[in-house]
């Protein structure tokens, strides 16, 4: 094995670049505790859910798997970065739970830190997992988990304000379509847009699907694809078709600006079902278009479930159990119904869109989107990722040239 403590001090450092983790079920808030994972008949469950305890569906499902499996389970509901951080000291103490919930970007900096195994090594079965989905978690061929569901981003419209516009929403095809609707929004004197370019990862996941959307490499960010990109929203903002609030919103405040009625469109996820069912005014959704046409690339949210290394193997026989049980397609439906997730797999997809045909844009773009660390980035992500966003900021507040903040992410980049 590698130089595990210091590569279990470097992941620190890269999981603390996510510490606004996007597109997760998670929220704020924890409940920790000490996963010894010596108890007899005890089996240790860390998952970002705090939100969720023993008396809720997921908690009566986490439960039950273990109660199948013939063990109790102590389940700990963490936030997404404290349970990265608490896991990483957990393994280089001898104590990592021996199931644990990760967000996708994270899986890549903890195998890089030698506390996880391998599915194959395990004997669960990832046959089924979409490519795309479990791309997130596979490293040098290698899956290092099983995705629980994903979620990703699109553009949520308000049918009422496009309807007063003359807009059919139908007839965006492109960027150039977008733009123009805007253009008639706000000559209808409502506002176009709204999104999170906030500075953190939530900022650089809304500004992907545009970056990918131009043909745009995170390899070589300041290409004149990625300054397509980047002056896209630039001309948005200075022209006021976005607001400049975009600067510090949030995909939360985002929504909230998109829930006043006041706004054409909103970049968001699949996780706000829930509330544009209760937003007051007809809506529908429609993919982030590519520059030139067509669905743009968005990137993959969602959690995998992982086995941490483990001093005593033999406990490995009960955790796949574990890990079967909550993967298997009736659980999935039952799952991601509950974290508003688009399952990993085709036929629990098809039992979701046949239960709420509403979910039928989210799997399209779902079966399209990438994973933030897919393409052999890894732990090469957050070194790339924080300067992008930085890079977004630079441009969007008028200090510097689309161009310029691009060349200073890109040598910043290259640095790390």
């Amino acid at each position: 094995m590698r130089n595990t403590r210091r590569n279990l001090i470097a992941a620190v450092a890269v999981i603390g670049a996510f510490a606004t983790a996007t597109a997760c079920g998670g929220g704020s808030g924890s409940s920790g505790s000490s996963a010894s994972g010596k108890s007899g008949g005890t089996y240790n469950f860390w998952d970002p859910y705090p939100q969720f305890d023993a008396s809720s569906a997921w908690g009566k499902l986490v439960a039950k798997c273990g109660t199948d499996a013939g063990v109790k389970i102590k389940r700990t509901g963490l936030d997404t970065t404290d349970l990265g951080n608490k896991a990483l000291l957990a393994a280089q103490q001898g104590n990592a739970p021996d199931v644990m919930l990760v967000d996708n970007p994270v899986v890549s900096t903890m195998v890089e830190a030698g506390i996880l195994n391998k599915t194959s090594d395990l004997g669960l079965d990832t046959k089924s997992i979409q490519k795309n989905i479990i791309g997130a978690g596979t490293i040098d061929g290698a899956a290092y988990g099983v995705p629980i569901g994903a979620n990703t981003l699109a553009l949520y419209y308000n049918a009422n304000v496009l309807s007063a516009a003359h807009v059919d929403p139908a007839s965006i095809k492109d960027w150039a379509s977008l733009t123009a609707a805007l253009e008639k929004v706000k000559a209808a004197g409502k506002k176009g847009i709204t999104f999170s370019a906030i500075n953190t990862e939530e900022g650089s996941f809304q500004f992907l699907p545009w970056f990918w959307g131009a043909g745009a490499d995170l390899t070589k960010l300041n290409s004149d694809k990625g300054v397509a990109a980047l002056s896209l929203w630039k001309d948005w903002v200075d022209k006021g078709l976005a607001p400049k609030d975009v600067l510090q919103n949030t995909q939360t405040t985002s929504w909230q600006e998109f829930a006043t009625g006041d706004y054409a469109f909103s970049e968001n996820g699949t996780w706000q079902l829930g509330n544009a069912e209760k937003a007051g005014f007809p809506n529908g959704v429609i993919s982030i278009p590519a520059q030139n046409g067509g669905a743009a690339p968005v990137p993959t949210g969602g959690e995998f479930v992982t086995v941490p290394v483990q001093k005593d193997t033999s406990r490995y026989d009960t955790t796949k159990k574990i890990v079967t049980c909550l993967t298997n397609p009736a659980n999935l439906l039952a799952t991601d119904t509950t974290l508003a997730y688009v399952a990993p797999t085709a036929e629990v997809q098809d039992k979701q869109t046949a239960a709420n045909p509403k979910l039928t844009p989210w799997v399209d773009a779902v079966s399209a989107a990438r994973g933030r660390t897919s393409g052999g980035l890894g732990t090469k992500y957050p070194t790339i990722s924080q300067p992008m966003w930085t890079a977004v900021q630079g441009a969007l507040s008028g200090g510097k040239s689309p161009k310029d903040a691009l060349d200073e992410a890109q040598t910043a980049a290259s640095k790390g």
